[in-house]
């Protein structure tokens, strides 16, 4: 089926030849200004929001963004977009629809058809990976009296942001159900809670929000990925948080107090003198909640040492003064 193809360069403001730093620069820069937590009309700043992690998520993994290039030569503008051989998931990466099937749309997972179809879906439940799929059951158990069958399942993945990791969450999502046959649409909305603590890749279950059963069988479940919402301040490791610190030069040499972010809110942290580029301050408490314990993670801010690249007169002289007079060699430290 013909998808509108998604410009995930125009979308992040960047030439097609820009480098991965110029991506990573753009993405934090729109995602700061465009983050639900600060912006002043939080539905549409959600939904841009939703929009530039999408395209991170193609540009800003190196595989993705190739394929992604290959497929941009066959697009054309507007809706209608129609992919070439090999890229359609469902009927051309899978076993072709049975006779009646249907096709399904999700509406509320935070990403666009375009990116389901051709980037969604990294394996699955016992090796399902449709966006829009239906997974066929073979005749293994899975029959119930009689000649009834259970429902197919279905998944999809769904962007959820570290706010809602850390706090948990209420998510609304449309489900519609077309039927290949009658052409017949259905639409559902289910919701959906996204619990404090959930990681990366965790599937969270519906039940009986699969496809329906044959002959009475009970319907199958819908399963759904959780794939984090890139953050332009965090990095994710376990239930820790990542956060780089840019110092200026004389703030690591002689220690100083900086406010940063955190998910809950602002915190001073102490920088003592002397602190070495690459050096780690744990702040505790202040990462994600751990799924299982119920423990917080810690929040490590990192240090990033950043040397000014234009200097003024006056302060080449001083620059020039200091090394004059200061006896340290880090050749010889």
């Amino acid at each position: 089926m013909p998808v509108e193809f998604k410009d995930y360069y125009k979308i992040l403001d960047v030439p097609r030849e820009a480098s991965s730093e110029d991506i990573k620069k753009a993405f934090r820069k729109l995602a700061r200004k465009y983050h639900p937590d600060v912006a002043k009309d939080k539905k549409a700043a959600e939904e841009r929001f939703k929009e530039i992690n999408e395209a991170y998520e193609v540009l800003g993994d190196p595989a993705n963004r190739k394929k992604y290039d290959e497929l941009g030569s066959q697009w054309k503008n507007g809706a209608g977009f129609q992919p070439p051989p090999g890229w359609q998931r469902g009927e051309a990466q899978g076993a072709p629809y049975s006779e009646g099937s249907f096709e399904f749309r999700f509406d509320g997972t935070g990403f666009s058809d375009f990116f389901e179809q051709f980037f969604g879906g990294r394996g699955g439940v016992d090796g399902f990976s449709g966006y829009g799929s239906q997974r066929e059951y073979e005749d293994r158990g899975d029959r119930q009296a009689g000649f009834a069958r259970r429902g197919g399942d279905l998944e999809s993945d769904i962007l959820v942001t570290l706010e809602e990791a850390a706090k948990g969450s209420v998510r609304m999502l449309t489900l519609q159900r077309t039927n290949r046959k009658t052409a017949q649409v259905t639409t559902q909305t289910i919701k959906v809670k996204i619990p404090s603590g959930v990681v990366d890749g965790q599937i969270i279950r519906v039940p009986g929000m699969g496809n329906e059963g044959i002959g009475g069988g009970q319907p199958g479940d819908l399963y759904l990925r959780i794939r984090f919402a890139a953050h332009p301040d965090f990095r994710v490791r376990g239930a820790d948080l990542y956060y780089s610190l840019d110092l200026a030069p004389w703030e690591a040499v002689l220690g100083t107090k900086i406010v940063i972010p955190t998910l809950q809110d602002r915190v001073s942290v102490k920088i003592p003198p002397g602190t070495n580029n690459g050096h780690q301050l744990r702040v505790r408490g202040r990462g994600l909640v751990e799924g299982q314990s119920g423990e917080k993670g810690d929040l490590f801010v990192v240090i990033n040492i950043v040397v000014p690249e234009q200097v003024t007169e006056e302060e080449r002289e001083l620059w020039k003064s200091l090394g004059r007079v200061s006896h340290f060699n880090p050749r010889n430290a």
